[in-house]
């Protein structure tokens, strides 16, 4: 079937929007809305949008957005096809209950067998970050496509014949298979300011998805980020509305490549995600709650999804987070259980006709639910329910709910109809299994490498350049530090291979460069040294020196930021010791950047000459190297300018600039006079940088001597709770009420409890009752390695304020026995109701206690601060890891006054 892509045509202009305030765009139409009296008894009138105007060939980034007084009708490119209808009407009409709602089913690929997808009318499964055929993490394409032939005749083998359609998480490439090319994730994507480059990305990634024997991506996510300390800030292309709108119409319509009434043949569904307004909670919590105003949700955090739905998205993704702000009278509630927005909203007001899926286990999360029963998430407008690992109880009681009319039969059969009818459109009626569809097991449909280095290049931010420092001759000799110059796992991120990207090794993308490799092709190896720790080499032999730093992967929750501040120093002091190792030895500092948001980074700034945001570039770090040096790839240099805008002091969130009265600086600065990054652009709004910064080759961009002072606690201040007097007593023998243990993994992150008898298992993790200092008195905890997992100990009924332990010097304290020491990174934690927690690394601790010796571990609860909430702690102990590990734990609890021991660890120790 013809692709309704437009060619890219050659030399093609970047754009590079400029912000304004918001009017009412022309050709968006004002429509009459029935029953509606406005003035002069007239119908109020409500807008109506559809196909954004277009600029060579993609969407424009408009320089307005519209001032819309109601949730838009958005009229999609995918048109409803009558003869469809029909069909599916017939079909619907000749199912049973059962069959019904398992197309409503979604486990996950770990839990269920191609066997019991027959055997329950299965309508589709998923693979969750970290999940893979036969758990191998190195599955060839081969082994991905015989699990989907096998899932794919196990459908069609049924009575009703409907395919079993397969969802996974395709969110820069197809991130979960070894060897795919990975893009740059959308924080870079976003400082591109290149909606083709979106399109052309999204193809790519339909192809190795369909590769791969897929058929559903559950990207793009729309997310407006509005405070930055969420960490899965990396997974929205701006803070600025009018890139997501235009970035979600053409990322669909990449995904999807289709026509009016069909997707292509070479596309794959894709997913409109988080609806709505996860970029919008309170202290950037992960699943927290947006307190937004109506108003803001329809011209603010909707504006992604009127793109992506104007585009023909045939599926949206609802949100962890809750809406509720009690003073506007606004009680939503989490978004999975809300009829509002999932109902009214998003399927009459906008009028979608696709299919709702919830996002892991969400329906849990809605009040008087469980993760196997929640009549009221389906009521509100869920049509596919992931319920990753309890979906046999959840069928079951989901079809005694229908029998007994707390479900209407309607809204059952209304989410079978929007999933067939997606099914339809995406051609898997007349589709031959998936090994044998276009572009199945094709190797070179995987790399997309050139195209990933160009977009490498288009998402730099260049923002100092003292000197001209930059771009390098090709003939410097340089010293490359710092720990992610030569690392793939830093560079690609969260969302890689594994669900937080931590656990990888360079061997474990064979088809990627790093951004040292990507020097020493464009330098030529003889003319760059490495030394990660800059130990041992004088800086003065070089011509430069290219220091190579930032986050270390993280993904949801885990990588919230919480009350902890934005500076980069205190989250990563060893990146800072590196800069010190080299600066100001006579020898110009050029400093990249690698991280998912702004960082307050004034101590690195200061210590460089040059300064380059390369966010987390994925598998080719060589479009880094091509900028850094003057080369044929080089180009017209750094173009990329700031989706975010940067912060000026450590706890300077949320910072966004207003879309009232905003800075109009995305234009690109001029190189006689490059943008003052101490220009304030609007009353209240001081940024460093503001959006839209960035310099351009040629440019310098002084930025002078930034001051270094940081907070001593954080963000969160100090403050109450009195000073505790006795032991929290969390485990002696047993669980010591209200605390309960538990294991999760990937098989039930929700948790495992560990009965009576001392025992629990998962796939990864096993239990038993163990001898530490007298029979039977700890546990013994046996991490296999087949994935990560975790032992906790948690009060299933919430938190408490154990702030007085904070005040009274108090240690985690607990005793344990080493029987094989930790392969992976390991940590202790604390959860203040996650996603709220802290954490320590342990991986050396564990690693140098003698085995098979008991030991007494004393971790000052200090060294959770400021991270942790401790007026709210519901998980006062947690032992994760990725890989084997082997320990039996006892007598565990907070010590008041333990912190001053003399056999307490340092927290410097715990990095």
């Amino acid at each position: 079937m013809r692709r309704l892509i437009t060619p890219r045509p050659p030399g093609r202009r970047r754009l590079l929007p400029a912000l304004a305030g918001l009017a009412l765009l022309p050709g968006v139409v004002a429509a009459a809305v029935p029953g509606k009296p406005g003035h002069g008894g007239k119908p109020t009138p409500r807008p109506v949008v559809g196909r954004p105007d277009m600029d060579h060939g993609c969407a424009r980034i408009d320089k307005r957005l519209p001032t819309l007084p109601d949730w838009p009708e958005v009229k999609s490119d995918v048109k409803r096809d009558p003869a469809d209808e029909k069909r599916i009407a017939k079909i619907v009409a000749g199912m049973t209950l059962a069959e019904k709602v398992g197309q409503m089913t979604q486990p996950e690929i770990s839990a269920i067998t191609p066997e019991e997808v027959a055997e329950y009318g299965i309508g589709s499964v998923l693979n969750g970050g970290g999940s893979w055929p036969g758990r191998d993490k190195h599955a060839a394409p081969k082994d991905w496509l015989a699990l989907a032939d096998a899932y794919w005749q196990a459908s069609v083998s049924t009575r009703t014949k409907i395919p079993v359609i397969w969802g996974i998480d395709a969110v820069h490439g197809d991130n979960n298979v070894f060897g795919a090319t990975l893009f740059p994730h959308n924080i870079g994507l976003g400082a591109a300011h290149d909606p083709c480059l979106l399109r052309d990305i999204g193809a790519a990634t339909a192809a190795q998805v369909r590769a791969t024997g897929q058929d559903w991506a559950f990207a793009p996510t729309l997310a407006v980020v509005r405070d930055d300390r969420w960490g899965r800030t990396y997974e929205g292309y701006s803070e600025d509305p009018r890139i997501t709108r235009a970035y979600g119409y053409e990322v669909v319509r990449g995904l999807q490549g289709g026509g009016s009434r069909r997707l292509g043949d070479r596309g794959v569904i894709a997913t409109a995600k988080h609806f709505i307004g996860d970029g919008g909670t309170l202290n950037g919590q992960d699943q927290g709650v947006n307190p937004s105003s109506e108003a803001d949700m329809v011209n603010l955090h909707g504006q992604g999804y009127y793109g992506a739905l104007a585009a023909g998205a045939q599926t949206v993704m609802a949100s962890f987070n809750s809406w509720t702000n009690e003073d506007l009278g606004i009680t939503e509630g989490k978004v999975h259980g809300s009829e509002k927005l999932l109902t009214e909203v998003l399927k009459e007001k906008m009028g979608f006709d696709g299919v709702v899926v919830s996002d892991w286990n969400g329906i849990g999360q809605v009040d008087g639910c469980t993760n196997s029963n929640c009549a009221r998430a389906i009521n509100a407008g869920i049509d596919v329910v992931m319920v990753p690992n309890d979906w046999k109880p959840f069928i079951s009681t989901t079809i005694a709910q229908v029998e007994a009319g707390e479900i209407p039969m309607s809204r059952v059969d209304d989410a079978v109809t929007r999933i067939l009818r997606v099914k339809l459109r995406a051609g898997l009626f007349d589709a031959p299994k998936p090994s044998k569809r276009p572009g199945a097991g094709s190797a070179k449909a995987l790399q997309a490498r050139a195209l990933a280095r160009k977009a490498v290049r288009e998402s730099q931010v260049l923002l100092k350049n003292n000197r001209k420092v930059l771009p390098l001759s090709p003939r410097s000799k340089v010293l490359v530090v710092g720990k992610s110059a030569d690392s793939m796992q830093n560079q690609t991120g969260g969302w890689t291979l594994t669900w937080q990207g931590t656990g990888n090794t360079n061997a474990d993308f064979p088809n990627g460069t790093t951004i040292l490799g990507g020097l020493r092709e464009v330098l030529g190896a003889d003319h760059v040294t490495f030394s990660e720790t800059a130990d041992g080499v004088d800086p003065a032999a070089y011509d430069a020196v290219i220091a190579v730093i930032g986050e270390t992967p993280y993904a949801e929750g885990v990588g919230d930021l919480g009350r902890r501040s934005l500076e980069a120093a205190t989250l990563y002091p060893g990146d800072l010791a590196v800069l010190d190792k080299v600066a100001g030895k006579g020898t110009p500092v050029v400093t990249v950047y690698v991280t998912g948001r702004p960082l307050h980074v004034n101590k690195e700034l200061n210590r460089s000459d040059a300064f380059v945001v390369a966010w987390l570039p994925g598998t080719e770090g060589g479009g880094v190297a091509d900028l850094l040096v003057r080369s044929r790839d080089s180009g017209s240099g750094y173009t990329g300018t700031l989706s975010y805008s940067w912060p000026r002091s450590a706890c300077q969130s949320p910072l966004n600039a207003s879309l009232q009265k905003p800075p109009s600086l995305l234009k690109p600065p001029s190189p006689q006079k490059p943008p003052s990054p101490q220009k304030q652009g609007q009353e209240g709004y001081d940024p460093l940088f503001p959006l839209g910064y960035g310099l351009r080759n040629g440019q310098t961009g002084p930025v002078g001597t930034l001051d270094e002072s940081s907070p001593e606690f954080g963000c969160s201040g100090t403050g109450g709770g009195g000073t505790a007097t006795e032991d929290l007593e969390i485990y002696d023998r047993q669980d010591v009420a209200p605390y309960k243990s538990y294991i999760g993994s990937a098989e039930n992150w929700s948790g495992t409890e560990i009965g009576v008898d001392g025992e629990a298992a998962h796939a990864e993790i096993a239990v038993v009752p163990a001898d530490v200092t007298v029979q039977g008195d700890g546990l013994k905890a046996t991490w296999n390695g087949a994935g990560a997992a975790q032992l906790y100990m948690q009060d299933p009924a919430g938190g408490s304020d154990l702030r007085g332990y904070l005040n009274a010097d108090a240690a985690l304290v607990f005793d344990t026995i080493v029987h094989q020491p930790p392969a992976a990174r390991t940590v202790i934690s604390a959860h203040c109701v996650y996603p709220c927690f802290a954490e320590v690394v342990a991986t050396s601790l564990f690693q140098d206690l003698p085995a098979g010796t008991k030991a007494t571990v004393k971790i000052p609860v200090a060294c959770f601060s400021p991270s942790l909430d401790f007026e709210n702690v519901n998980t006062p102990f947690l032992v994760y890891t990725d890989g084997a590990f082997s320990a039996s734990f006892a007598n565990v609890r907070w010590v008041p006054g333990a912190a001053e021991d003399a056999d307490a660890r340092s927290c410097a120790d715990l990095t």
